[in-house]
């Protein structure tokens, strides 16, 4: 159960604030809400408090986990398969919409070093930038620092890796 002021991550949509919670009437039946802002574009979204389980809304990670998600990204193991640009992409979304930030940090790492191999497609470079906003937001959140605190050690992992 989220309180009012609490941050929550939204699958595929990103970190939010619980900005209220309300009793809505739905085809005549009542329904109680979290009213939940994006901070990422300011997107308001009501999700039925009964359902926020199956729809993915979790918590921010802990301070804790943070550095199993740099873990994750500092990895240089990346496995192709020789798929399609498409088919990455269906994958990588696939792995987006769990909402797990350890999932969203692979597909971070994977995208960078495929970057780094070949030029990325339109859609996978609107992937790597909602990728790294996401993991951005949420490790800024869990660590109570700035984004761009989170932003330059992203970058540090991944420009020592090419040079």
């Amino acid at each position: 159960m989220f309180k009012v002021g609490d941050f929550a991550v939204y699958p595929a949509h990103g970190v939010g604030i619980i900005k209220a919670i309300e009793k809505r009437e739905i085809s005549g039946c009542y329904q109680s809400f979290y009213i939940m802002k994006i901070l990422d574009n300011g997107m308001t979204i009501m999700i039925p408090i009964d359902s926020a389980d199956s729809v993915g809304l979790r918590n921010i990670i802990s301070q804790s986990e943070v550095p199993k998600v740099f873990e994750i990204l500092k990895t240089k193991e990346l496995k192709i398969n020789g798929h399609s640009w498409n088919q990455r992409y269906r994958e990588y979304m696939g792995r987006i919409k769990t909402g797990s930030i350890f999932e969203i940090a692979e597909v971070l790492r994977d995208l960078q070093l495929l970057k780094t191999q070949k030029e990325l497609s339109f859609g996978e470079r609107k992937m790597l930038d909602m990728v790294t906003s996401l993991v951005v937001k949420e490790l800024a959140i869990a660590e109570k620092v700035q984004e761009n605190v989170i932003g330059e050690e992203i970058n540090k992992i991944f420009n020592n890796r090419s040079s």
